[in-house]
């Protein structure tokens, strides 16, 4: 008979085999609902549910994927979900994801993501950690919810509380803001300059009361378009081009008819100036609102930083006291703040017109002085000099207009008629003394001149034109210009060499930066500052550097030249030095081209043996 206890531990192990066999199915039928239920969850749920893998693979994407981004479940599968992320947000998103793999615990983050059509959707994302029997996170459940309509309403509030309903421009609020950014940076670095133009439309309200709101609003928009379009496209009406196309600037509708420009890096008040004019200009056209013809005018107040400002705002006072004044005058008219700066950009102006005025009517002329050979006396060359014969003012030096020429680009074209004019005369007067040695001519380069593109082909062409040899002339840099932009100097010296074009290094010895020059780039000669010939007699340190300065030429394989020799005994001890040649008005004064030919035919210059006074 079979113990009882042997039914009794079959009888168990029957109903523990019972239990095991009910508790899987009931564990399969549990996890055939939950899965049903997720199906079932995200194929109606608006936000996007995805599934993907520790690697960012894709295992699941919910339906919602194909119709808020476009792609279907197929061309999903195909990329990594990394791969649409905006790459400005793809590392914020693998670190979250990282995040979550180590900690099982997702944040709620938001980044962009490309849409089939190229666009950007914006999403907001939670992602929740699914672990292994062995509670590693092994997938991530991802839900996404698009916010691209709630971002772009936000940022359209934020933009329209800073913006001008009107016109689209900063308003008082924002502009306020960038001043003082402005102003604090100006603390830090007190040499750099800025300006602020307040513009007001002159009886704009009777105007506007006479065309009705809605015309007056189209005047409005079409001011700050007009002013705007000044600012982007800063470039001189006549010759050459200024430094940059467009400025830096911020333009500001205060409200009404009140416009107000920051003007940054701004080198000059005239700079200001010459912007305020050609606003004031581009407004009095006339445009159409609502079918009236208006032709509006507007004063403009200028001010320019202060190093004794102590607030942002006051260089907006400033600005409301000069356009007030220009209100006083009679309107339609710009004034500046400060009395001496208002004088100094408004004649800077007029130079610059008559500058233009100059060029337009060929009243520039070219004056030689004569190069002289140290040890014979001899005239090897001359160095062509402007001149501008100005109608009123009479014979005008370089010194009173070059840089207001540079500025403005005009002295780009004019140092181009200058190379042309000298090449021509020293063809000229070699056809007509055909007995005279070999002669040079100089002339100098601007850092304008030595920055446009078509230098070297101009003096090419010079040169054909002319019948000259190319090694007859000789173009002159400064160590300031020659310093400015070291590839393209050594760029351009190396064209001009090639074509059999000397180049001389001038002024040197006036900086601290000469040996650079000589490492970078060989020149013919090197043309001693006249500064130290002044001070070589009775300065022993001056006559040492000159004396360096001519022995450093001669090792390196060059000549030395010597300018503003106004005394015999300069003479004297630059020839006893071995210095090449020299110029000065020991010898001449700069004189026409009649008169240098009348020289030329004295073969060599007689020294006066008491100093020659300037």
């Amino acid at each position: 008979m079979i113990d009882i206890r042997f039914w009794m531990t079959l009888a168990g192990l029957g109903l523990i085999v019972a239990f095991q066999q009910l508790r899987i199915r009931r564990i399969r039928r549990n996890s055939t609902s939950r899965e049903e239920l997720f199906q079932i969850i995200t194929e109606n749920a608006a936000d996007m549910i995805a599934l993907v893998d520790v690697k960012g693979q894709r295992l699941y994407n919910s339906p919602a994927y194909k119709r808020i981004l476009g792609y279907s479940a197929a061309e999903l599968g195909e990329t990594s979900a990394f791969e649409q992320i905006h790459p400005d947000d793809r590392f914020k998103v693998l670190e979250a994801a990282r995040e979550a793999r180590e900690t099982g615990v997702g944040k709620k983050m938001e980044y962009r993501i490309r849409h089939k059509n190229g666009t950007w959707r914006v999403f907001e994302s939670t992602a929740s950690a699914i672990r292994n029997h062995d509670g590693d996170v092994v997938k991530l459940v991802i839900v996404n919810r698009d916010i691209t309509e709630r971002k772009q309403a936000e940022q359209q509030l934020e933009h329209n509380a800073f913006h001008d309903a009107l016109t689209g421009l900063p308003n008082r609020r924002l502009f306020l803001d960038r001043l003082e950014r402005r102003f604090v940076r100006g603390l830090r670095d007190p040499e750099s300059r800025y300006a602020l133009l307040f513009i007001d439309l002159d009886g704009f309200k009777a105007l506007n009361r006479t065309i009705g709101a809605a015309g007056g609003d189209r005047v409005l928009t079409e001011i700050g378009t007009r002013v705007e379009s000044c600012l982007r496209n800063n470039t001189p009406p006549d010759h050459g081009h200024n430094a940059r196309s467009n400025l830096d600037f911020v333009l500001s509708r205060f409200g009404g008819d009140e416009f107000v420009v920051l003007l940054d890096a701004i080198t000059d008040p005239s700079d200001a100036m010459r912007v305020a004019k050609r606003i004031a200009t581009a407004l009095s056209q006339a445009l159409d609102a609502e079918g009236h013809e208006v032709k509006p005018s507007a004063s403009i107040g200028i001010a320019l930083s202060n190093p004794s400002h102590t607030r942002a705002e006051d260089l907006l006072d400033d600005a409301e006291v000069a356009i007030r004044r220009a209100k006083a005058l009679g309107g339609a008219r710009c004034e500046v703040f400060d009395e001496a700066a208002h004088t100094l950009a408004v004649n800077r102006l007029a130079l610059e017109a008559e500058l233009r005025a100059a060029v337009d009517h060929r009243q520039f002329l070219v004056f030689y002085q004569p190069m002289v050979n140290l040890q014979t006396r001899g005239i090897i060359g001359f160095e062509a000099l402007l001149r501008w014969q100005h109608p009123g003012h009479g014979l005008i030096s370089p010194y009173r207009f070059l840089e207001a020429a540079e500025d403005t680009g005009l002295l780009v074209y004019i140092g181009h008629w200058l190379i042309v004019e000298a090449c021509r005369q020293l063809g000229d007067w070699q056809r007509r003394n055909p007995a005279l040695p070999p002669l040079n001519i100089t002339v100098n380069l601007s850092l304008r001149q030595l920055s446009d593109a078509r230098l070297v082909d101009q003096v090419q062409a010079a040169i054909e034109e002319a019948g000259i040899e190319p090694r007859h002339l000789r173009l002159e840099m400064t160590e300031k210009v020659a310093l400015d932009d070291l590839k393209l100097t050594t760029s351009v010296v190396s064209r001009l060499r090639q074509s059999g074009i000397a180049v001389i290094l001038d002024n040197f010895g006036a900086g601290l930066a000469s040996l650079r020059c000589l490492r970078q780039f060989s020149v013919e000669a090197l043309k001693i500052d006249r500064s130290l010939l002044r001070e070589m007699l009775a300065d022993r340190a001056s006559g040492d550097l000159v004396d360096a300065i001519i022995t450093l030429a001669h090792k390196m394989g060059m000549k030395a030249i010597a300018e503003g020799i106004e005394s015999a005994r300069q003479f004297e001890r630059l020839r006893d030095l071995g210095c090449d040649s020299g110029q000065g008005f020991l010898f001449s004064q700069p004189v026409q081209a009649t008169d240098a030919e009348q020289l030329l035919r004295q073969r060599s210059l007689a020294v006066p043996a008491q100093t020659v006074g300037r």
